[in-house]
């Protein structure tokens, strides 16, 4: 394992690898040491946020975009 850290657009690797010229190589990026950001899951954000429009129309879900944007409401399935 090769480690590095990524400055200016380039990653810097802590120290000299043994790499053919043009090989290609995989980077993982893990968290910062101190950050306070979390990353989260796409599941993780919408759970958050999931059931908390309290007053909306039933048909929401079927019809967001036509409570969000105009457009023609659709019909009930079946």
């Amino acid at each position: 394992m090769v480690w590095g850290t990524y400055k200016n657009g380039v990653v810097v690797l802590d120290e000299p690898a043994k790499l053919a010229e043009g090989q290609r190589v995989r980077v993982d990026s893990e968290p910062t040491p101190g950050s306070t950001a979390k990353e989260r899951s796409t599941t993780q954000k919408l759970l958050e946020i999931a059931g908390v429009i309290k007053d909306a129309p039933p048909d929401a879900s079927r019809n967001h975009d036509h409570y969000l944007y105009g457009a023609p409401k659709r019909e009930p399935e079946g």
